[in-house]
């Protein structure tokens, strides 16, 4: 589509390293498995069947599960990739099946009644901000992963956080990361590190706070969008006011003028700072002893 010859060529999903590294791990998972599996199966069927049947059982056992266990560590990067991506997946899924089943198992007007319908409420402000605030949890989601891999500092094994989940909040989304070994909530404290994050996720501001007593490498990020205490509210007190009111009334004729009669307070005269009169001072009582107030009974 941009003018060069595909012949020949492939995507890359996992890198080379990566793909070496898990096939290692992948490996090291099955003879673990295979020797834990094939010695506990073995020992524990010997009691139920003949010694070197219970053995074989055992090891034919810890082959099974090592092939499947070291299947899972070796396409860990593919399901990892696919658990990025599942909002969307479902999403399209839902979109594509069910425009399928509409047009299948509905008439034709039926089916141009509800289209006309969900375009028209595509009109309204609320479902906008809805439909709006749904692709940026979605966004945030690889805006953040993006971010992590950028500049952030990571383990040795270049793994990224668990992002969690993400909810639109009136200000703007609201994320859950579960930190993996090697980064914690003062790295992404340091000078800077939140203004890069707010750059990255295209928001105003992020602060971060923990999510948990309990774990602290589960964290919360609150990115802000938009400032939702500049907008103008309208007030409803001025429509109880009456409307044969008076524009220049001083008070609301329901509520009778109260004042404060201060005839009646006596006014003190204030001594001057130039005035070297010395206020008399009250005598100190002398302390009692801690001999006449001590009882041994306090400290038995």
């Amino acid at each position: 589509m941009i003018g060069g010859n595909g012949k020949g060529q492939s995507v890359t999903v996992v890198e080379a390293p990566v793909l070496q590294s898990q096939r290692r791990k992948a490996l090291i998972t099955f003879w673990v498995t295979l020797a834990v599996t094939g010695l506990l199966g073995g020992t524990v069927a010997s009691h139920y069947m003949h010694p070197i049947l219970g053995i074989l059982t055992g090891l034919a056992a810890g082959f099974f599960l090592g092939i499947l266990l070291g299947f899972l560590v070796l396409v860990w990067p593919i399901i990892r990739m696919v658990w990025w991506w599942l909002p969307e997946i479902l999403i399209s899924a839902v979109l594509v099946y069910g425009w399928v089943l509409l047009m299948t198992s509905t008439p034709l007007w039926v089916s141009l009644v509800v289209v006309v319908a969900l375009a028209a409420s595509a009109l309204a402000r609320v479902v906008r901000f809805a439909v709006m605030s749904v692709f940026w949890c979605l966004a945030v989601r690889h805006r953040l992963r993006m971010c992590f891999a950028a500049f952030i500092a990571k383990n040795r094994q270049g793994t990224l956080p668990f992002i969690l989940l993400a909810r639109p909040t009136p200000a703007g989304e609201r994320v859950w990361v579960w930190l993996r070994p090697g980064l914690a909530l003062h790295d992404l404290e340091q000078e800077g590190q939140l203004q890069r994050l707010a750059v990255g996720c295209w928001a105003n501001e992020v602060r971060v706070i923990r999510a948990s007593r309990k774990h602290a490498a589960l964290i919360r990020l609150d990115i802000t969008r938009r400032d939702t205490l500049a907008d103008t509210v309208l007030s409803g007190l001025p429509d109880f006011v009456p409307e044969d009111m008076p524009a220049n009334a001083p008070t609301s004729p329901a509520v009778p003028p109260v004042g404060v009669n201060l005839n009646d307070v006596p006014v003190r005269p204030r001594r001057s700072p130039d005035t070297n009169e010395s206020r008399s001072r009250r005598g100190r009582q002398p302390e009692p002893s801690p001999s006449d107030d001590f009882d041994p009974n306090d400290y038995a």
